[in-house]
């Protein structure tokens, strides 16, 4: 056996292995029917340690309830106490900011955002296999020079949104089989311009279901919008939201990450019902450098990705050097 297998192989081995007394005790946040604990040590490995590597993406959640979150070497899938079962790992599934889930005839199928491989793509959860890439569509007319793609959602008729958040700020629609069909938005802070079309879901919370879309940056505070499936634009939601990354829509309600380290929680009239993890400390707020031995139960530094279970259960991903994944469970 080459030595530095047998020196891996037996650093596993006398790996001490996480007790419970190891664990910080579990924080409740939250308030009235959105009331949360902390489940300390959910997603680590035998060693306590993170398992997932630097963490700039997102969280969902599949129909047997294993979770599933990208990471920059790749998605790593655990089942719902929290073992590691499965990895994709490589070129293919390196840092997807972004990703959604859904159930089509054939399977479930994970949709990515990967604004540092300029492409969105679409796989299946179980095997991996990629059925479709979404490259820069030159046939939009465009001729830019910048493709960072930062988030995707897929309309119930299999329609395909592709944000390009770090660049022109344009969001791209694709048919199913990812033929290009359109394009809306433009950079800017005006009232129908995006400042950093970070985030963006479909919003089941309405019929017809509509765009629901985290603009970051937009001055002076961060805010939700509203547009149709046709690229129209509804509504303002929500301002003064910091700086919200993303959205995840259960029910009536929506978490939206917002990066200063905390979690929003809106009805469907889109008042704010909880706030999670709110981050006290400046310094710590926005902060991707924040090492795992720095961490602080019930504390988060960089929400960036947010997802329900089917019990309404949160998984939560901050944007963070070791790779940081929480869950916190509901209190019936």
């Amino acid at each position: 056996m080459p030595r530095f297998i047998f020196a891996l192989a037996l650093a596993v081995l006398t790996a001490a292995p996480l007790l419970a007394a190891d664990l910080p005790k579990p924080v409740r946040m939250g308030c009235g029917i959105m009331t949360f604990d902390t489940v300390p040590g959910w997603g680590f490995g035998p060693d306590g340690k993170t398992q997932i590597g630097p963490t700039h993406g997102g969280v969902v959640v599949d129909k047997q309830g294993n979770v599933y979150t990208s990471a920059d070497m790749g998605i790593f899938v655990f089942s719902p106490d929290g073992k590691l079962i499965r990895r994709f790992l490589g070129d293919e599934y390196s840092r997807m900011h972004d990703i959604e889930i859904r159930q089509e005839a054939d399977g479930e199928y994970i949709y990515g955002a990967r604004n540092a491989n300029a492409e969105g793509v679409k796989f299946n959860a179980e095997t991996g296999a990629i059925v479709l890439k979404l490259p820069f569509p030159k046939e939009s007319g465009l001729g830019l020079t910048q493709f960072n793609p930062t988030a995707i959602t897929v309309a119930p008729n299999g329609d395909i949104f592709l944000s390009d958040g770090y660049a022109s700020n344009h969001i791209f629609k694709f048919n199913a089989q990812g033929k290009y069909l359109m394009h809306f938005g433009i950079k800017g802070n005006g009232l129908k311009e995006f400042n950093t079309a970070h985030g963006m879901t479909l919003d089941t919370r309405y019929d017809p279901p509509r765009l629901l879309i985290c603009d970051r940056n937009h001055e002076p505070k961060g805010r939700l919008l509203h547009y149709t499936l046709e690229g129209e634009y509804i509504d303002e939601v929500v301002t003064g939201l910091g700086m919200p990354t993303s959205a995840a829509v259960q029910g009536d309600y929506v978490s939206v990450p917002d990066l200063h380290g905390r979690v929003v929680i809106l009805d469907k009239s889109n008042t704010i019902m909880a706030v999670l993890g709110h981050n006290a400390d400046p310094a710590a707020r926005a902060n991707y450098g924040i090492p795992q031995e720095q961490w602080k139960e019930g504390i988060f530094s960089g929400t960036h990705g947010s997802y329900w279970d089917a019990d309404g259960n949160l998984y939560i991903q901050d944007w963070n050097v070791s790779g940081r994944l929480m869950k916190l469970a509901r209190v019936k």
